[in-house]
């Protein structure tokens, strides 16, 4: 069994520790957020399913047939919002690109309604079936379907490229999201079982730590993955970041960075600006 120092997973993980600016990013984000939302046309808080946290934000592109790009925000699974990450679609929807932001319900939820980080990559699932279901009327093409998401939502979206859609509908296509990009991801949980900051809010068992850490999955068998990382975050999330092309392969990830100079909040801003290689990588797999 590993052990794992208390204060060591605090400097690794703890980002927020890690970045003493990060409230000034997250304010930004949400005035950003705000103010795009009511200059683009969107359709805000439609639900995808129906239970609590199960409604997603959509920035129809200006173009029909668009491509479609599927962001899942962070916050380590138990904080943050869709609203605070509408600002990640104006720079696609520049580009002709239909962008759809959905949220999740927050660890650990209540005594009534407890929510667990498997719960989350389920509504995730919906929120992508929702996506391919129903894009079309938004001008977005269900068949080019890329997902990004960062921390948490990194996690998350490597989930998604892996997903078996034939098991959750036998009418989906096999190929639902056609790549995935994961910003400063997660791919091994079990570090986090320990980690004093966050452990009672996810509640990790051993079992749960193993089959939720997509680099302890076979790698996928259609599409592929891009992993960044910024200059500035942890060895550990640098390592995680590694971490999941050396499992599932190059031909699978073959584009792993790390970016200089950005820290773990700084890296979302980067995919937002169309001067920043971040966002480049991102419009390769959405035009692909």
């Amino acid at each position: 069994m590993v052990s794992y120092d208390p204060a060591w997973l605090d400097r690794m993980y703890n980002n927020r520790a890690r970045v003493p600016g990060h409230p000034a990013y997250l304010e930004r984000w949400a005035a950003d957020s705000a103010s795009l939302r009511a200059s683009l046309p969107c359709s805000v808080d439609v639900r995808y399913g129906d239970e609590p946290g199960e409604t997603l934000d959509v920035f129809p592109a200006p173009v029909a047939d668009a491509p479609v790009l599927v962001f899942v925000h962070g916050g380590y699974w138990r904080s943050l919002d869709k609203s605070d990450h509408s600002f990640i679609a104006r720079a696609f929807n520049d580009r002709g690109v239909c962008v759809v932001v959905p949220n999740y319900a927050l660890c650990p939820g209540t005594p009534e309604r407890p929510v667990g980080i498997a719960d989350i990559a389920l509504q995730m699932v919906r929120a992508l079936e929702w996506t391919w279901r129903n894009v079309a009327s938004h001008g977005g093409d269900p068949s080019r379907i890329t997902v990004t998401g960062h921390s948490a939502g990194g996690h998350l979206a490597a989930m998604l490229l892996a997903c078996d859609w034939k098991a959750v509908a036998p009418d989906l296509p096999a190929q639902l999201v056609r790549n995935a990009l994961s910003i400063s991801g997660l791919y091994d949980l079990r570090p986090l079982q320990h980690a004093p900051f966050i452990a009672d809010a996810i509640r990790l068992s051993d079992a749960d730590a193993l089959r939720l850490s997509p680099a302890l999955w076979p790698a996928p068998t259609r599409g592929r993955l891009y992993t960044v990382a910024g200059g500035e975050e942890s060895e550990e999330f640098i390592r995680h970041n590694t971490l999941i092309r050396e499992v599932w392969g190059p031909k699978v990830v073959p584009v792993c960075e790390v970016l200089p100079g950005l820290d773990h909040f700084g890296v979302v801003d980067a995919l937002a600006d169309p001067g920043q290689r971040l966002h480049g990588l991102a419009a390769q797999l959405v035009d692909a």
